[in-house]
């Protein structure tokens, strides 16, 4: 793992010793992060929060024992420069692709984390979805149809930041 983080950190510019702490593992067995959104679950009222502080929305699936989220969370997301671009510049609600959280949905349909990963096809994790800056015209449409990008599974620092930078 050592030799994996030092030869990242060569191409984005630091060292071993700037790592951020390791993330901690909430009740629920997901990782936790202290800049995760803390919603209501109204993904079109979170949507239209981040474009009113001038971000872009982001939802952030993962499960508990993913391998993939943990190295996401252990290696990419300890890095200053990529959780200072991400923190900088997108609101990220976080979600259990196997929840049962309620949320509402850009339908305004209220569901499950479960169901609504079904519906958007979310398949796997990581998975990160990446919506447009502009909430309105949303409605009746799924997740999936409205997201700009989606970055499916892990993906090493220097291109896990590149697709944020996007």
């Amino acid at each position: 793992t050592l030799g994996f983080v030092a030869i990242t950190n060569v191409n984005l510019g630091f060292s071993d010793e700037d790592l951020l702490q390791k993330p901690t593992i909430g009740e629920d067995g997901l990782y936790q992060q202290k800049w995760f959104h803390n919603s209501f679950l109204d993904l079109k009222d979170d949507l239209s929060e981040a474009k009113a502080v001038g971000k872009r929305f982001v939802v952030f699936w993962e499960q508990k024992g993913c391998p993939y989220c943990k190295r996401t969370h252990e290696v990419n997301l300890r890095i200053p420069r990529i959780v200072k671009y991400i923190t900088d510049n997108f609101l990220v609600v976080h979600l259990n692709i196997w929840g049962d959280k309620e949320v509402t949905d850009f339908e305004g349909e209220i569901t499950t984390e479960k169901k609504l990963a079904e519906k958007w096809g979310v398949r796997f994790t990581p998975t990160i979805q990446f919506f447009p800056d502009n909430p309105t015209n949303l409605s009746n449409k799924k997740g999936s149809e409205v997201e700009v990008m989606r970055i499916p599974g892990y993906f090493k620092p220097f291109h896990f930041y590149f697709l944020f930078k996007y």
